[in-house]
């Protein structure tokens, strides 16, 4: 079955914790980064669903015990972009079709997609759409994307969420 993603929540939980831990979660920022544990917590606040499945799921149980997609920002990219299975699905678009509850990566000036972003809030100005994130790492709440250095980005669009139910 496939069931909406409920973004407010997914929003309300970055809000939340932004700028500070959710003791559930380890805090991978010493080691490597906590950008794409965050988002990933985000997305699970507005899926309620995770893909158990062995090396290609995506899922957190402990600190030790989590797949690769959970916190690394292209395993997290291929799981959203290719699951079929539970849990939270999504595809890539261009940021001015992206909605708030979203995910933005940015890449380096050799291609490689470093950083994880979840999109906040989208407002449109005079000059164009301006775009709000939260991140952790480099801890952020709705900070303008334009702050950021990057060569490349790309948006992943929360499509839904199947369930077993």
């Amino acid at each position: 079955m496939i069931v909406p993603y409920n973004r407010s929540a997914a929003i309300e939980y970055a809000n939340r914790w932004a700028l500070s831990r959710n003791p559930e979660f380890y805090d991978y920022s010493q080691i490597g980064g906590d950008c794409t544990s965050f988002v990933s917590q985000c997305v699970y606040a507005g899926s309620g669903v995770m893909n158990y499945t062995p090396d290609f799921g995506w899922y957190y149980i402990n600190a030790n015990d989590k797949s690769p997609s959970w916190t690394g920002v292209q395993f997290f990219y291929d799981f959203m972009t290719n699951n079929q299975g539970m849990g939270p699905f999504a595809e890539e678009r261009p940021l001015n079709s992206l909605l708030p509850g979203d995910v933005i990566q940015l890449a380096n000036e050799s291609g490689s997609f470093y950083h994880s972003l979840f999109l906040v809030a989208v407002r449109r100005t005079p000059r164009g759409r301006r775009y709000y994130v939260a991140s952790h790492s480099q801890d952020a709440l709705n900070r303008n994307l334009s702050t950021y250095n990057f060569q490349n980005i790309r948006g992943i669009h929360i499509l839904g969420v199947r369930t077993d139910d």
